[in-house]
């Protein structure tokens, strides 16, 4: 065996030592899986580095600062979309594999909790939590914007209209909603 081998193999074995213990002390791991969560930064650094390097590729001089209106759709869009792919009646084949169906929350969404071993449940919980799939989408928006800004305007601006409509139909719900009580 190569000893540079067997040195980074105790590195690694010591490393992940230090993570058990430290797991153990933070929570027992049925509770909060600090591994689940540790992959998944590890799969969201990667995922964001993909798409620095995608950007990167273009050669394309960066924005020296957002534009406002671009800020308002991005975070519209990324609220709507957020909450559909994780909360919408709609999606939840999408998140069927990973999570269990506990009942209806409100208009057209569905509460539900993750299931299954280590991997599986980190998967469930990431797509039941509109939080944390913000940060994914923004990362995504923000790639594609500056790679393909026109495009993912028109896109963003579409699931921010739907964000305005939703609200507006909740708006006129609520108001029959008073208006007949």
């Amino acid at each position: 065996m190569d000893h540079s081998t067997s040195r980074k193999g105790t590195v690694l074995g010591r490393a992940g030592e230090v993570f058990r213990r430290v797991n153990r002390a933070y929570s027992p791991p049925a509770e909060h899986p600090l591994g689940g969560h540790l992959g998944a930064l590890a799969a969201f650094g990667a995922y964001t580095a993909a798409w620095g390097v995608l950007v990167g590729a273009r050669k394309t001089a960066l924005p020296d600062r957002h534009q406002p209106l671009d800020l308002l759709v991005t975070a519209a869009a990324t609220f709507r979309l957020g909450r559909l792919l994780s909360k919408g009646s709609v999606t939840s084949p999408l998140r069927a594999p990973f999570t269990r169906y506990e009942g209806a929350t409100g208009p057209a969404e569905v509460k539900e909790s993750p299931r299954g071993g280590p991997v599986r449940s980190t998967v469930g919980e990431l797509a039941t939590c509109p939080f944390c799939l913000s940060v994914w989408l923004t990362t995504t928006f923000t790639g594609a914007q500056l790679l393909w800004p026109r495009a993912t305007r028109a896109v963003a601006g579409g699931i921010a209209a739907l964000a305005v409509a939703d609200t507006m139909q909740v708006g006129y719900d609520c108001l029959l909603q008073k208006n007949s009580g």
